[in-house]
């Protein structure tokens, strides 16, 4: 008994047993790594999704990222993805054309400051948008518009009170009411006085602080004032909602188009697993 256990054991011993490696059969995650980027290679609506001038490599991630999640197990369900992320990739376009209206809105907003700004402020006098950037506004960041409050509430305090010196009369009236304004303020005055627009008198300095620097005050204030409201209305009037209106049309096409491309898709996966 003993004889014949150890003939078996020998004999056993020799039999040329295969190893696990070499008969483990390949799962599925390994035999779909290596045909996952076949949509990517073969596909034959990529080719004319992605234009000429557009990122191809950003396309195939998203591609690649699309065939990760579901896992295609054969040619139909590989191309149910790729047409998914055509209709990812149009919609991007959509974006971009939506953003290029916009922007030409705005363009034609900010060319017209003076309507721009009454019509953000209908009722407030002073208003009146001549000579103003309506970007620089628009990039004015709240701290600089807060610097920008405190000296145009100075700029017409000291306006006023260079008014109420000169109607006061006095030897002294035009050196005082030149030294109560700014030194902008003064600067401006300086050079109408260099360019001949003026002289060096109460009388003269007394109109140009009437005619022009108080009403240049008033609407500087003002236009700080009602920043939010212009800002409102140049980005209202950009966005020109009725030029979007075929391009809200065409998304909503793709957003329908997509639901019924994955509902196929899931449905085809789920017939599989059954």
């Amino acid at each position: 008994m003993e004889t014949i256990e150890a003939t078996a054991a020998s004999n056993s011993a020799v039999i040329p047993f295969l190893t696990i490696t070499d008969t483990a059969p390949t799962t599925k995650t390994e035999a779909y790594e290596a045909v996952r980027f076949n949509a990517m290679k073969h596909g034959i609506l990529s080719k004319l999704a992605v234009l000429a001038h557009e990122d191809h490599a950003e396309f195939d991630d998203l591609l690649a990222a699309l065939i990760d999640e579901h896992r295609p197990a054969g040619i139909t369900e590989r191309h149910l993805i790729e047409e998914l992320a055509t209709i990812i990739w149009r919609k991007r376009r959509v974006l971009l054309a939506e953003g290029a209206k916009i922007n030409e809105g705005l363009k034609a907003a900010v060319s017209n400051p003076a309507l721009v700004m009454t019509t953000a402020a209908p009722f407030q006098r002073g208003l009146s948008g001549k000579g103003v950037d309506l970007r620089d506004l628009l990039d004015a960041t709240p701290q600089e518009m807060g610097e920008r409050q405190r000296e145009a509430e100075n700029d017409l305090a000291a306006t006023r009170k260079a008014g109420e010196i000169l109607r006061k009369g006095g030897a002294n009236a035009y050196q005082a009411a030149r030294r109560a304004l700014s030194a902008g303020l003064r600067e401006w005055w300086d050079v109408r006085l260099s360019d001949d627009e003026g002289d060096a008198t109460a009388e003269s300095f007394a109109e140009f602080v009437r005619d022009e620097l108080h009403p240049f005050c008033i609407s500087a204030l003002q236009e700080v004032r009602f920043t939010p409201a212009i800002k409102a209305q140049t980005l209202g009037e950009g966005v020109q909602a009725y030029r979007l209106e075929k391009l809200n049309r065409y998304e909503t096409h793709l957003d329908r188009k997509f639901e019924r491309t994955l509902a196929m898709l899931l449905k085809l996966k789920d017939l599989r697993v059954e």
